[in-house]
């Protein structure tokens, strides 16, 4: 009965800091000397600024002006669904996405460099060690819609 309570316990433990983590909003995001935050050591996150090989995607290239290129990364983003976004300043947009069954919340970047005329993008899960492919997946979507 004793292990049994205790398996119970610690169950309660790890379900608790889930919810708690899921629903913390990262202290690094954001852009620094014209970069996003580093990647994180786990496998579930993708950026373009990264060296990291299994974590590299490209940079989207502006569609047209900063205005126009914006316009089209937050059409992509509302034709994907399950967002909200946080963030809408002139050359950033911070995004959560929402995943289907388990609600984990996904923090997305994208810093428009208008001088490289490119947007960056970081995609990172809050909990859980491995993503099983879903910020990649999701940044093919994106890039998807927002080519079209």
């Amino acid at each position: 009965m004793k292990i049994l309570s205790a398996v119970i316990s610690v169950m309660a433990i790890i379900v608790i800091y889930m919810l708690v983590k899921n629903n913390l909003t990262p202290k690094n995001l954001g852009v620094n000397n014209g970069k996003l935050a580093e990647m994180p050591n786990k496998p579930n996150a993708v950026s373009s600024e990264t060296e990291e090989k299994d974590k590299k995607v490209q940079a989207l290239h502006f569609k047209g002006n900063l205005k126009d290129s914006k316009e089209n990364v937050i059409k992509a983003i509302e034709n994907y669904g399950n967002f909200k976004i946080i963030k809408n300043e002139t050359n950033y947009v911070y995004v959560v996405f929402v995943t289907g069954i388990m609600k984990y919340h996904d923090d997305v970047e994208f810093y428009f460099d208008e001088s490289k005329k490119l947007i960056q993008i970081r995609s990172a899960s809050r909990i859980g060690y491995s993503d099983m492919g879903l910020n990649r997946e999701r940044y093919n979507k994106l890039s998807e819609i927002y080519y079209k």
